[in-house]
């Protein structure tokens, strides 16, 4: 197994430190996403531009009252966008909202029930919102094939599904994840699916170089306890990928060996 060395997560020119990514959606409150947020140590906070105030609605509270932009880089996301005018029009609000802000996440729906992106439309979008200066982090699935061509047209970091969004069900295909971390050359970051720590651990054994989530931490019977859990766990899964796993045997292997025993 080759020595694999650390390197910090980086994304269009930013190191950040924490490789956990979480969202803002589906708290009880502006004051539980804070808490949550400050307990996973997340540096990326992705919000729903078409779903959250953050300054288009005066009369409605500010998500970035809890959200400080000196700590933390905020990802506006195409959430709810099913076509592609609707999701580029979408970035560029984003930009005009946040003074030129330029990282996003782009996400094309491809139906309301299963919610898996639509590859050709999202492939699209993201040649627009290349063109136009955006840094495109892509909501994609866990096709190889369609990430290496994400990543070709540009864009700063693709995020292959583990699972449906917000279905908790855990990495369904490891294989798939494995080829894509293996073949790109940008940040590979697994988005939705993810349901608890466990799942987790396993999608940074893999070598992803971060997670995405938010159903995980938000509708945990406790988010801050739980967003606190995914952090360990995205901690543990890191260095145990570092570290390289034992290879798995069919029979067992004596931990203490039997040269030199006294009888």
């Amino acid at each position: 197994m080759p020595d694999i060395q650390d390197k910090p997560l980086s994304i269009a020119g930013k190191t950040y430190t924490s490789r956990l990514l979480v969202g803002t959606g589906k708290y009880r409150d502006n004051e539980e996403t804070r808490l949550a947020l400050e307990a996973s140590g997340a540096e990326i906070i992705t919000i729903a531009i078409r779903r959250t105030n953050i300054g288009q609605n005066p009369d409605e509270p500010n998500l970035l009252d809890v959200l400080p932009l000196d700590k933390y880089t905020l990802l506006p996301n195409t959430a709810g966008c099913y076509n592609i005018d609707d999701a580029v029009r979408t970035c560029q609000l984003a930009r005009e909202l946040l003074d030129g802000h330029k990282l996003v996440k782009l996400e094309v729906l491809g139906d309301e029930k299963t919610l898996f992106p639509h590859a050709i439309q999202t492939i699209k979008a993201a040649q627009i919102l290349v063109e136009d200066g955006f840094d495109v982090m892509v909501y994609t699935n866990d096709d190889p094939i369609i990430a290496k061509e994400l990543e070709d047209i540009g864009c700063v970091a693709v995020m292959p599904l583990a699972a449906p969004i917000g279905s908790g069900l855990g990495i369904r295909n490891p294989y798939n994840i494995l080829t894509i971390i293996e073949n790109a050359n940008v940040p590979i970051l697994v988005d939705a699916g993810v349901g608890t720590a466990s799942d987790a651990a396993i999608a940074m054994e893999l070598g992803c170089d971060g997670i995405l989530m938010n159903t995980a931490i938000a509708a945990a019977q406790k988010p801050v306890l739980m967003a606190s859990a995914m952090k360990k766990a995205i901690e543990a899964g890191r260095e145990a990928y570092l570290a390289g796993r034992m290879p798995r045997k069919r029979f067992a292997s004596a931990s203490s060996p039997l040269d030199g025993t006294f009888f």
